[in-house]
């Protein structure tokens, strides 16, 4: 099928190019005229692993434009990839969506589906089905589909090529039948219901997801205070199959694109309507205090950070990902500098996003190690491969005074222990030999 996919961010790029992979000739459209010209080259914008392996593999499958009228004006189905980001109230923000909406409306020369596939507040597909047949051609057919989506940074290409489901919300039978025929070769469970209760899907599953880590965060923080070992306590919960074992790690909170807005989203919503979800609210506030965590730990160590220099291992909001959104190293990290520390980072894929937010103020370090070297604090906020692989020895030998500080809980206790260092992690006890 002839498809375009307007936005080329996680969510529309992932998906323009794994619908490529399933054969289907693809568009993938952008305001951003030099994004296009790197996807041109073959190269992706975003570190998204196996993504740009995939875009090379399609490339006779893809075309990247910045030219909405040619993007839709031949395409059988059009899916709106583009960013949904929040308020300062807490609420979507759709100009976005309706932007693309209506030059879909103004710019289709033939019946289309239009998918909805941004993550956007209940009853947002019917708003789009308004503007763009009040906009459409005379004689044009434009009817809009809900199709979230439910990939996760860092594993979006799998996410979406074996994913866990498929949604289908529309009104008309014939557009559930053309996103059947787009997910023909899909492997996945496939549940069509009405636009409302798919857009509902989405949020709901996510606000689920940030509801477990909160609540494992806030046991975490009670078992330290207790003497309870918060891996034992997630490990005994997960087998448990009502429960699961997934999204049961403690540890500093939840970032990134999603939680942390379509919670607020959907809180947002609820107020709005005269309802109260509680148990969402506790959930944005629990993740908010945890951010804090390591730096409330670091407190314990030295009554202040003038002139101490900090090691900062993992920058972005969880590995296999370049993204900065809500990281907790953006909530530290100015604690840090504005206390007159010196701050060295490390990260393998975030450091030039970073520099957007601190071009000079922090000493960016290629390795590891280097960032430990003379340092008397060590930070860890992103669960990096390479962090994991670091030896007890290499902190006690780098470091002027080995304080491991864990956000991510990467050792094992067993491993740090009689090492001559401080560890400190999540809901775990302290390790003190370097003291």
């Amino acid at each position: 099928m002839n498809i375009t996919v307007a936005g080329t961010g996680y969510v529309g790029l992932v998906t323009g190019v794994c619908l490529a992979e399933h054969g289907h000739h693809v568009t993938c459209l952008d305001i951003d005229e030099a994004k296009i010209e790197t996807m041109k080259r073959g190269h992706s914008p975003i570190y998204e692993p196996g993504l740009e392996e995939l875009m090379r593999k399609n490339r006779d499958r893809l075309v990247f434009t910045t030219d909405y009228r040619l993007a839709y004006g031949g395409a059988q189905v059009i899916f709106i990839g583009v960013g949904t980001p929040e308020k300062k109230d807490g609420s979507a923000n759709l100009r976005y969506v309706f932007q693309v909406a209506k030059q879909i409306a103004e710019s289709a020369r033939q019946d289309c589906v239009v998918v909805v596939k941004s993550t956007v507040p209940i009853g947002t597909n019917d708003r789009v089905e308004e503007l763009i047949r009040r906009e459409a051609a005379p004689g044009v057919r434009l009817t809009v589909a809900s199709n979230p989506e439910f990939l996760a940074q860092g594993t979006a290409v799998q996410d979406t090529l074996h994913a866990s489901r498929i949604v289908i919300g529309a009104e008309d039978e014939n557009s559930a039948q053309v996103l059947r025929r787009v997910y023909e070769g899909f492997d996945a469970p496939l549940l069509v219901t009405n636009r409302r209760s798919a857009e509902m899907i989405k949020y709901a599953s996510n606000d689920f997801l940030a509801l477990k880590i909160s609540y494992i965060n806030e046991i975490a923080n009670l078992c330290e205070t207790v003497g309870a070992d918060i891996e034992d306590v997630a490990r005994g919960m997960g087998y448990d199959r009502r429960i699961g074992s997934q999204f049961l790690k403690a540890g500093i909170g939840y970032g990134g694109s999603c939680f942390p807005k379509d919670t607020k989203a959907l809180s947002w919503l609820a107020s709005f309507n005269d309802n109260e979800l509680k148990t969402v609210k506790a959930a944005i506030e629990v993740n908010e205090n945890q951010k804090f965590k390591l730096i409330k730990k670091a407190r314990r160590y030295y009554d202040d950070f003038h002139g101490l220099t900090v090691a900062v291992l993992g920058l972005t909001f969880k590995a296999g990902t370049d993204d900065l959104r809500e990281a907790p190293s953006l909530v530290s990290i100015p604690i840090l500098l504005d206390d007159g520390a010196r701050v060295k980072a490390w990260d393998p894929v975030g450091v030039e996003n970073y520099k957007r937010h601190y071009p000079t103020q922090i000493e960016y370090c290629r390795t590891p190690e280097e960032a430990l070297q003379d340092a008397g604090l060590c930070l860890i906020f992103t669960e990096w491969p390479q962090v994991k692989e670091l030896s007890p020895a290499v902190f006690r030998q780098r470091m002027r005074r080995a304080i491991v500080l864990d956000g991510r809980n990467c050792f094992s206790l067993s491993s740090m222990e009689g090492q001559g260092i401080v560890y400190d992690s999540i809901g775990r006890r302290a390790i003190v030999d370097g003291i």
